[in-house]
C-alpha cells in the first residue's frame, strides 16, 4: 500500500489503534493477533510493530498462509535436512530460522492445517522447533504477528483453529477498523494518495468535486484503503480532470452509495437508539464477567481491543 509512512487518519479509533501498536511495539510480547478486513492494512500494522520494535535492525518476514500451499509451509518456516523427502537435494534454512530476533508475519493464520497449528504452539510455548527430518531442536528469539479477516473464535467453536494456540496467540490483540467506520478519514487518506500519485505520475489532482464527497461518505469501501487506494491510483491513470468528478466513479459505486442513501437519512432517534441496545450488550457482558473486558469481549464474540475501541465510541466508561 502506499500509506507505508504509517496509518494516515485522524478518527478516533486509527489514533487509539496507532497509540496501541506503539506499546505494543516497545513491549516485550512475542505474540500479536490482528484483526480486520481485507484491506485494512493488517501487513502495514505488523510492519509498523517490527519498526517501532528493538527488532527493527533484524529481518521481517511476511508469510501468507493462504498463498503457500499446505505440503510447502512447513518447509518454508522451518526448513528441512538433506534427504528428508523425496526432492530434498540440500539443507534448507526456514523462515523462522532466518528471523530470528526479528518479526514473522504470519498472514491469514486461520487457513493454516491443524498439525502446524501443533507445531507452531510448541515453537510458541518453547522457542524451540525442528527442520523436517532433523532431531536437533533450535531455539530462536522471534515476536509473531498473526492477523485474520475473521474473529479467530469463531472458527475455535467450529472446531477449524485450535482453541490452545487461539489463547496463546490473543494476549495481545489489535482491531484495525474499517474505512467505513472512520468517518472524514476517507478524505485524508484519498488525499494522501492524491499527493502520492502525482509525485508519480507527475500531474496533479487538486480536489473533489462536491457531489463526490457525498458519495464517497455514503459508499461503504468493502475493499476499505486498498480499494480507494486503487480507485485514485485510476482516476490518474485514466482521466484528465483537475479534480475529480462523479463520471470517474465506477458504476458499481455509485450504485452502493445510492442504495446507502436511505440509510444517511434515517432520523436521530434512529442513531439514539442503536447505541442504547449496543450499550445495553455491552453492560450484560461486563455484568456476566465481573467487569472483566477480556471475559466481557468473549461472551460478545469480538477481541479485547475492538470492545474497548466499542466503549469508547459509545462514551462508556
Amino acid at each position: 500500500m502506499a500509506y507505508e509512512t504509517g496509518l494516515v487518519g485522524e478518527h478516533p479509533s486509527i489514533v487509539e489503534t496507532r497509540r496501541l501498536i506503539a506499546r505494543v511495539a516497545r513491549s516485550p510480547a512475542r505474540t500479536v493477533l490482528l484483526y480486520g478486513e481485507t484491506g485494512t492494512g493488517k501487513g502495514l500494522v505488523a510492519r509498523m510493530l517490527h519498526q517501532q520494535s528493538a527488532r527493527a535492525q533484524r529481518i521481517f518476514m511476511d508469510v501468507n498462509c493462504a498463498a503457500i500451499p499446505e505440503n510447502l509451509l512447513e518447509t518454508e518456516l522451518f526448513g528441512h535436512e538433506r534427504g528428508s523427502f523425496t526432492g530434498a537435494l540440500s539443507k534448507k534454512i526456514g523462515l523462522v530460522e532466518a528471523a530470528d530476533k526479528g518479526t514473522v508475519f504470519l498472514d491469514e493464520i486461520r487457513e493454516m492445517s491443524p498439525v502446524l497449528q501443533a507445531k507452531l504452539l510448541t515453537l510458541l510455548d518453547t522457542s524451540t522447533f525442528r527442520r523436517v527430518g532433523d532431531v536437533k531442536p533450535i531455539h530462536v528469539d522471534v515476536r509473531f504477528v498473526a492477523s485474520t479477516n475473521q474473529i479467530l473464535l469463531s472458527e475455535v467453536k467450529a472446531g477449524k483453529f485450535r482453541e490452545d494456540l487461539y489463547y496463546r496467540l490473543q494476549v495481545v490483540a489489535i482491531n484495525i477498523p474499517a474505512l467505513r467506520e472512520r468517518g472524514d478519514d476517507v478524505f485524508i487518506l484519498a488525499e494522501h494518495f492524491m499527493r502520492h500519485f502525482s509525485a508519480r505520475y507527475e500531474r496533479t489532482i487538486a480536489g473533489f468535486d462536491p457531489e463526490v464527497r457525498a458519495i464517497f461518505r455514503r459508499y461503504p469501501w468493502p475493499g476499505n484503503v486498498r480499494e480507494l487506494e486503487n480507485l485514485i491510483e485510476r482516476i490518474f491513470i485514466l482521466e484528465d480532470d483537475p479534480c475529480i468528478m462523479v463520471r470517474h466513479l465506477p458504476a458499481r459505486i455509485l450504485r452502493d452509495a445510492a442504495e446507502e442513501a436511505p440509510r444517511a437519512a434515517l432520523p436521530a432517534g434512529f442513531d439514539a437508539a442503536t447505541e442504547a441496545f449496543q450499550q445495553g450488550l455491552i453492560r450484560d457482558a461486563l455484568a456476566k464477567s465481573g467487569g472483566g473486558l477480556g471475559q466481557a469481549a468473549d461472551l460478545l464474540g469480538i477481541s479485547r481491543h475492538a470492545l474497548r475501541h466499542q466503549m469508547i465510541k459509545l462514551g462508556m466508561r
